[in-house]
């Protein structure tokens, strides 16, 4: 009869039994698929598995690769482009891939790291060929977004031999080197500047010929306005002459007072100035009498 089994063979049984069933269960997260290989080599039937959740496989046979199944980005150095009209331009660019061909994908690159080395050659090397083919002005500005399309086409073409789907493409930034940037500006800045300047002399040519004309229509207007004046003025006395004209002949006498008047209120102000006269001049014979009519004259005597 055999003897039964020991207690040290039976716990090393069950540690047998756990280390297998640890060893063919595996957990899926949702942003992963797994890669069941048996040897090495595909495993018939159920190579790939895209579910989340916890799965099965043949312990020590088989092994699971587990691979990414998001959108992942790729950043690319700095690189110098010559464009088609000479001009050399340093690109930033960068792109969106994600694996949709596992197996291939782990055949031909292995890991991420693996995928991104072949991918950032791949780009670097479309991205010098598309833009050599255009001019500044395009890549900066007119044409930009086509260009993208144009790389990222080029790109998908190679990246799916390693199993990946190219989603975007994007030049972050398309500059002229440092040196010609200071240079350009530099540049810009003189042509800027002259045309200041010419703006400035045009303005200033402008301004003299606005003054000339104002300074002349200012002569022109006083003129004029000295001229109508005169005219008034001389119509004004004409009127006061035919007035005073008028006056004299209805009433010569009231006239000559008023005169005196006139002349009384004109002669006799206070002021430093002093006259010496005779009482019995003319100047003062409507104090004598209101009629203003002078003193007889007394008869002589023979």
């Amino acid at each position: 009869m055999k003897s039964p089994m020991s207690a040290f063979d039976l716990l090393a049984v069950f540690l047998i039994a756990l280390f297998a069933l640890a060893n063919s269960i595996y957990t899926i997260h949702q942003t992963e698929q797994a890669l069941v290989l048996r040897f090495g080599e595909p495993a018939p039937g159920r190579s790939l598995v895209t579910d989340p959740g916890l799965h099965m496989k043949l312990p020590f046979i088989e092994t699971v690769v587990f691979i990414d199944n998001r959108i992942l980005d790729l950043e690319t150095a700095k690189q110098e482009v010559l464009a088609s009209d000479n001009n050399r331009i340093e690109v930033d660019a960068f792109l969106r891939y994600r694996i949709v061909a596992p197996l291939r994908f782990y055949q031909q690159v292995r890991t991420t790291e693996g995928a991104e080395s072949a991918l950032s050659n791949v780009l670097n090397s479309a991205v010098r060929r598309v833009l050599s083919e255009a001019n500044l002005p395009q890549i900066v500005r007119d044409q930009r977004a086509q260009l993208m399309v144009k790389i990222r086409d080029q790109v998908e073409q190679e990246a799916s031999k390693f199993g990946l789907s190219i989603v975007d493409v994007r030049i972050r930034r398309a500059d002229l080197p440092r040196q010609i940037s200071e240079k350009v500006f530099s540049r810009m800045q003189t042509e800027r500047a002259r045309e200041a300047a010419d703006f400035r002399a045009q303005g200033s040519e402008q301004a003299q010929k606005i003054t000339a004309k104002a300074d002349r229509d200012v002569v022109v207007l006083r003129a004029n306005a000295q001229q109508e004046a005169d005219q008034l003025r001389g119509q004004g006395e004409a009127e006061r002459n035919r007035i005073f004209a008028e006056a004299y002949g209805k009433d010569p006498e009231f006239f000559a007072f008023w005169r005196s008047m006139q002349a009384y209120e004109a002669g006799l102000k206070s002021s430093d100035t002093r006259m010496v006269l005779s009482p019995n001049s003319d100047f003062f014979r409507y104090f004598g009498k209101p009629s203003g009519a002078p003193e007889p004259k007394a008869a002589s005597i023979k």
